[in-house]
């Protein structure tokens, strides 16, 4: 099965000094998911937690809500020449009498480490597909000062980051701070989908009780899949897109951006965080 590391050797160059020795980089292979036997899409991914993944990617897409829509999961044909296989397709089998929606028939999705679903810009969409509203969501209250511990407790649980430097992460918080749990990958989409994934196959959906925090910037494709598993708030440490405050704004999700020591912006659903009184308007 792929690594989730590999190592390559490379020139150093350190105040004029140059020197070989080999450096850890972390592994991006293609993953095919199939659903039902058919190809359905293609992302590039880290290897580990495949399964988790497909399984997060279909929530993402509204094809399955709850673990007991799926039926199996296993690797399939994705052999080299040689007859090695090399883990990079996954099937995954609905149980019998679930609904396969139309729009997961009719489209092969590419999705890059950079981007997720690029052009799937449907508020609509997103907000009648989803099966756990976070409107709808018992109450979720935290503190500005526990959001901003967050990113340390995000940064100290990255274990192969600190090994590679090239890996994005996301995790769940409880309203509490206690880390839930934590998943990297080459792309941060992918690592939304592994802890949506597991929360599914572990019975935890809607994560309606659940703090989503990523690294980097909150993208559509990001605040969308939040509101599909049910998480009523998506924080990141770096800007969010004016699409994904669209649809933070229309959902009901609680959307932080540049979150960072002991300052963020609060773009959406600034009820759920405890504000003092505003200063005055910038």
């Amino acid at each position: 099965m792929g690594r989730v590391t590999e190592r390559r050797r490379t020139i150093r160059i350190r105040d004029g000094a140059v020197t070989t020795r080999p450096d850890t980089l972390v592994a991006e292979e293609p993953l095919e998911i199939r659903l039902n036997g058919k190809p359905l899409a293609i992302t590039m991914r880290t290897p580990g937690d495949d399964f988790a993944l497909a399984a997060g990617f279909l929530v993402s897409e509204g094809v399955i809500g709850e673990g007991s829509e799926v039926q199996s999961i296993v690797y399939c044909a994705g052999a080299t020449a040689d007859g090695v296989n090399t883990y990079n397709v996954v099937d995954v089998k609905l149980a019998p009498g679930v609904v396969i929606p139309d729009i997961t028939l009719e489209r092969n999705v590419y999705t890059t480490s950079s981007c997720g679903l690029c052009g799937k810009a449907s508020l609509d969409a997103v907000r009648t597909t989803t099966r756990h509203p976070v409107a709808d969501t018992p109450p979720v209250r935290v503190t500005p000062a526990l959001l901003a511990a967050l990113p340390d407790r995000l940064r100290e649980a990255q274990r192969v980051f600190d090994r590679t430097g090239g890996l994005h992460a996301a995790a769940l918080f409880s309203p509490e701070g206690e880390l839930l749990d934590i998943r990297e990958d080459v792309g941060r989409h992918n690592a939304v989908d592994k802890l949506v994934g597991r929360a599914l196959t572990d019975e935890r959906l809607p994560l309606s009780q659940s703090i989503l925090l990523v690294s980097g910037r909150a993208s559509f494709e990001l605040a969308q899949k939040a509101v599909m598993a049910g998480i009523p708030m998506l924080a990141a440490v770096s800007a969010p897109s004016s699409l994904a405050v669209d649809l933070a704004a229309e959902s009901g999700l609680t959307l932080v951006g540049f979150l960072r020591g002991q300052s963020m912006n609060v773009y959406a659903g600034d009820h759920r965080i405890a504000l003092g009184a505003p200063v005055g308007q910038g």
